[in-house]
């Protein structure tokens, strides 16, 4: 049937543009059409503009009764032209073959960008789409909603991707077995929302590329587009996203790392299989040879040193998953990630779950990464020694540039201010011409000068003033001053029972000036400690003294399961605080960059960063006169972490920090405690002596 439909087309319009005729051939033989009526609704207007308008109704209906006289013959199409029925994205004709910017390229708001030209108006082709998807939804069962354009249903809010192909691409890509990876042309959004558009991702093969944007713009919606495979990727590359902890079960850690190889698993099954039933010695020798070629025998000391580094001792590596914690469960994925080595690995902020050790272990092994890597994360420290590259996301698109964070943090100022000075030059320029202009506008004389400077004003792309994001603020309000002693433990002792002592012999004292920072191992006692600091838990032994009058903003690592996910923010403050006006909470939940519309949204609908926003607003409702801040940077964006460790410097109240966030901490505290084996001493030197400390530790295991 695609032959006789490309036969009729070719035929009636011989100077048909190709890519538009492979589109009108992949629409027209992708559904079953039963009747004039529905080919001229889908594709009419299409092959009325491609005739110049030359087309009467009459012409067209008997165009399209003999296309119809072809689905009756029940032939089957050839794969190739399958693919606008696998695919669940509209392919937008007017994006294909757009021209694409170098990345070191600076664009300049001197130059005209070229216009796509295409012979069909672009909604047109939207309009055929969307009522094609429509009928096949009727079918199914599905009302399409009033209205509706796009070729994706969007339900509830749920993020879609769309994506225009270049056929010419499908075939390149179809042929090549390489692993880099180049997305074109996508659009990703929620609900109504947009989040990228037109966008362009290119990753190559064995480089490492970090994501950066501000909280709640749509990166971890990036890596779950890709890994869900809803934007095209080449068949042949491998994709893994550690994004969901391991299920608990009675499998181990390290068996939970090794079932990834699942050549492995299957060929050790099988040979346990037939060993045990005394046959089929040829296949034995078979499985034998092939367990030799993929390094068999060196795959559970590979896994284990991979759950060591990420802070498995081996005790806890033999351990049925089940009995660990969501935490620990998340490192158990990212060990499988580590050790299955996919083509592409996506992480999304993999730092959130892991103490110092394990950063510094993982930021080694990942600058040893062979495959490509594709990493969302807030921390600088990290961002400076993984990626090779960095994308920058805002504004709904995506800004490639070369090197770590700190190259394009100055890379990308450098553009800016660049392009700041040619705004200026151009508003400076079209000044002057208008005044010319207007100056000898009735002047015989000057008529042709007159002429082109307007000409020439007119060939200018419209003046847009350079883009610079909103700079963020945080602030905790002032609070009443008191005397010390504000708080203070002296010869702490805790145990959750008899025979597991946590803490002992802790002495420490906190004022209004304190900036004291905790550091230490997962599972040294950090939590508790700060939980013991606020007052949850009573010490088993010693004493814990504080202000009559002290009150303290407790942030914890589940601060989200604190909050009610169904109310907004507002309604949250109000619940919580009641008795103000409505100005009032929003003026606070201001103060932490929760406003407008964000502030009226279901809680539920927030990205984690603007969860621990509104948090910080809850606390700062409390007016407190020393902050307990538990891991406070996780999922919060860099700019937010940089306001926080500015408002933490100017806060006039006492801070106790528990971060490895190495920036904050050097920005903020004043004090280094470490919490390790039962007890907590102070380290002179600060970060960078206990930065060594555990390198050195690193490097004796």
């Amino acid at each position: 049937m695609a032959a006789e439909v490309r036969a009729v087309l070719k035929n009636r319009f011989p100077k048909i543009d190709e890519e538009l005729y492979e589109y009108l051939t992949g629409v027209l033989t992708a559904d079953d059409f039963e009747s004039v009526e529905e080919i001229q609704d889908a594709v009419g207007e299409m092959l009325v503009e491609v005739s110049g308008n030359q087309m009467d109704p009459k012409e067209l209906e008997m165009l399209c009764s003999q296309i119809i006289r072809f689905f009756s013959l029940g032939t089957d199409l050839p794969n190739g032209l399958h693919k606008l029925q696998q695919l669940n994205t509209p392919v937008l004709m007017g994006t294909m073959g757009a021209p694409q910017q170098d990345q070191e390229e600076v664009s300049s708001i001197w130059l005209a960008q070229k216009q796509s030209s295409s012979t069909v108006d672009q909604r047109k082709l939207e309009k055929a789409e969307a009522k094609i998807r429509a009928k096949q939804e009727r079918r199914e069962g599905i009302e399409a909603p009033s209205g509706f354009q796009g070729a994706t249903l969007q339900t509830n809010k749920e993020a879609t991707a769309t994506q225009a192909l270049s056929r010419r691409g499908q075939t390149s890509e179809a042929s090549s077995k390489s692993r880099d990876i180049r997305i074109e042309n996508f659009d990703i959004s929620i609900g109504d929302k947009n989040l990228l558009l037109n966008a362009t991702l290119s990753l190559s093969f064995g480089r490492r590329y970090g994501v950066v944007g501000r909280n709640g713009i749509g990166k971890s919606t990036l890596l779950r587009m890709i890994s869900a495979r809803q934007l095209c990727l080449p068949a042949h590359v491998t994709v893994l996203h550690v994004e969901q902890e391991v299920v608990g079960d009675e499998t181990s850690a390290l068996e939970s790392v090794l079932e990834c190889d699942e050549e492995r698993d299957t060929l050790m099954k099988e040979e346990q299989t037939l060993t045990k039933s005394g046959a089929n010695d040829a296949r034995l020798a078979e499985i034998y040879a092939r367990l030799h070629e993929i390094e068999a025998e060196s795959a559970p000391a590979r896994a284990s040193v991979i759950l060591a580094g990420l802070g498995f001792t081996p005790d806890m590596q033999r351990k049925a998953t089940k009995e660990f914690s969501g935490g620990w469960r998340m490192r158990i994925a990212l060990a499988r990630a580590l050790f299955t080595k996919p083509d592409l690995l996506l992480l999304d902020e993999p730092t959130n779950m892991l103490d110092m050790k394990a950063i510094i272990w993982l930021e080694n092994y990942l600058k040893g990464w062979e495959s490509t890597l594709l990493v969302v994360s807030h921390d600088r420290q990290f961002l400076d020694e993984v990626p090779t590259d960095i994308y920058h996301f805002y504004s709904q698109r995506l800004e490639p540039y070369r090197g770590n964070y700190t190259d394009f943090i100055k890379t990308m100022n450098d553009r800016l201010t660049s392009q700041q000075r040619e705004y200026e030059a151009q508003l400076a320029y079209r000044k002057q011409a208008q005044l010319f202009i207007d100056k000898f506008r009735y002047n015989a004389k000057r008529a042709s000068l007159v002429q082109s400077r307007i000409k020439a004003l007119e060939k200018l792309p419209e003046l847009k003033p350079v883009e610079r994001e909103q700079v963020v603020t945080l602030k905790f309000p002032e609070p009443e001053a008191l005397f010390p002693p504000v708080l203070q433990l002296d010869s702490v002792t805790f145990a959750y029972d008899k025979s597991a002592t946590i803490l002992q012999n802790v002495d420490l004292s906190a004022n209004m000036q304190s900036r004291i920072c905790i550091v230490g191992d997962n599972g040294a006692g950090k939590t508790t400690l700060l939980k013991l600091v606020n007052g949850d838990l009573e010490p088993t032994k010693g004493i814990r003294m504080a202000h009559r009058n002290l009150v303290i903003g407790y942030f914890s690592q589940h601060h989200v399961d604190a909050l009610e996910l169904e109310v907004s923010p507002v309604e949250l403050l109000a619940k919580r605080f009641p008795g103000k006006p409505s100005e009032s909470y929003r003026t606070q939940l201001g103060q932490f960059g929760i406003s407008g519309e964000m502030a009226l949204q279901p809680i539920a609908s927030l990205s984690g960063g603007q969860k621990s926003r509104v948090a910080f607003g809850v606390i700062a409702m409390t007016v407190p006169h020393l902050l307990v801040l538990d891991e406070p940077t996780n999922h919060l964006d860099i700019e937010t972490v940089d306001a926080l460790g500015k408002c933490l410097q100017t806060f006039k109240g006492g801070v106790i920090l528990v971060s490895h966030d190495e920036r904050l901490v050097k920005t903020v505290c004043k004090e280094l405690w470490v919490c390790a084996k039962g007890t907590v001493r102070s380290v002179e030197g600060g970060f960078d002596e206990y930065r060594k400390m555990v390198e050195r530790e690193l490097a004796e295991q």
